[in-house]
């Protein structure tokens, strides 16, 4: 392993998916952007993140030859140039760093290095997560490069003949159950992870992947472009969105345009708007600016970090940002930056103390025989501290 995957300026502008975990750790289609790029360069590729996650995530080796932006998207291309780059090369596009050999010592150090090395400007767009909302937008087309990586060469088991499907590419994995649903693979893929199980009365429209050990309930309607990741269970209506893993929307009510973090909840008829009543662009929450900015989207739902729950019948505003660990709940539209530990509604929000939120937490993961370790005790104190600021008590 000689080659890591950089945050760089992704670890703040990804927040707050990023709060827990790094950029390389965030999965969009299928796979993770780690699990893409070790395939794409057939090895095993360390990672780099913000000091604070460095004791749970960094895995960097003695010898680093070559640092990649985390959140770029890999192609056979790409993956091609960047084993060709020599010595104190680096492969930019359009003025974004995209890789270099050898990586800095530190991220800081990249914007230094760019005046004493060689620099090569790669001739083909890219595709690069730079804001949580990317997820959802490019979701779809790599859901089916994905598939292709992850089916090739490989057998689907038999679907039932209970189920209607359109389409060729559906595939099944083993251990998995899906019967009396409705799969429709003409505008993209289905791809059904082991022991994933998708019940009686889905309907079921690609690009779709729903990644192992997870759920689709009764009669849940789910529309492409759409990801449902590990041990999470789904239910009612759902379209564009990403639940990255082990969280619930598990009832009625709309998801749509959205990116959900693990350890989530949504209670029962939780609805997200995610298109404004004028029709105009969308602004979002920026932790990079610490301001609403443009998304440039006329479609853009809901953004919650890992730990987050919302109670029954709540609603989201188009845009709405939750951070790390928020318990929201109340009747109304709550505000559209909910920040992390917060605890309310509509009516404001007062600190979420820490030694509950873990407490709940701890609660939450044992439910699937995991533990909440040290390390990420650690990090979720971090978060608590940092955004102390946004909660008015």
């Amino acid at each position: 392993m000689k080659t890591i995957l950089f945050d760089g300026a992704g670890h703040v502008q990804l927040q707050p998916l990023t709060f827990t975990k790094p950029v390389a750790e965030l999965r969009i289609g299928i796979l993770t952007l780690k699990e893409k790029w070790e395939h794409y360069l057939s090895e095993s590729i360390g990672v780099r993140t913000a000091p604070y996650l460095a004791a749970k995530f960094d895995d960097i080796p003695s010898e680093t030859e070559c640092g990649i932006a985390a959140g770029l998207l890999p192609t056979e291309d790409l993956a091609e140039t960047i084993k060709k780059l020599k010595k104190n090369q680096i492969l930019m596009r359009k003025g974004k760093v995209l890789a270099m050999k050898p990586l800095p010592a530190t991220d800081s150090d990249i914007e230094k290095a760019l005046k004493g090395r060689d620099i090569l400007e790669y001739d083909m767009d890219v595709e690069i997560i730079e804001r949580p909302w990317d997820i959802f937008t490019y979701n779809g087309s790599e859901i089916k490069k994905d598939f292709e990586i992850i089916t090739s060469g490989k057998e689907s088991k038999d679907i039932d003949n209970t189920t209607t499907v359109k389409g060729k590419k559906v595939f099944i994995a083993a251990g998995a159950k899906v019967s009396c649903a409705i799969l429709n693979a003409e505008n993209g893929p289905i791809y059904i992870g082991k022991n994933a199980e998708v019940m009686e009365g889905a309907i079921i429209r690609g690009p779709f992947a729903l990644c192992h050990n997870a759920t689709v309930k009764m009669s849940a309607k789910i529309y492409g472009d759409t990801t449902v990741g590990p041990h999470s269970k789904v239910g009612g209506e759902i379209g564009n969105s990403v639940i990255q893993g082990y969280s619930n929307k598990g009832h009625d009510g709309y998801l749509g345009n959205s990116v959900i973090g693990e350890w989530c909840n949504l209670g029962a008829d939780t609805n997200t708007s995610n298109l404004k009543n004028n029709y105009s662009q969308v602004a979002a929450w920026s932790y990079k600016e610490e301001a609403f900015i443009d998304t440039g989207l006329q479609f853009c739902g809901v953004i919650m970090g890992d730990h987050s729950k919302c109670g029954i019948n709540t609603m989201f505003n188009t845009g709405t940002v939750v951070g790390t660990c928020a318990n929201v709940f109340d009747g109304g539209f709550p505000a559209k930056h909910i920040p992390s530990f917060a605890w309310g509604g509509k009516s404001g929000f007062v600190p979420f103390q820490l030694d509950k939120a873990l407490d709940v937490a701890k609660k939450v993961m044992k439910r699937r025989d995991i533990d909440l370790t040290t390390d990420e005790e650690v990090i979720l104190s971090k978060i608590a501290e940092d955004g102390a600021k946004w909660i008015e008590d």
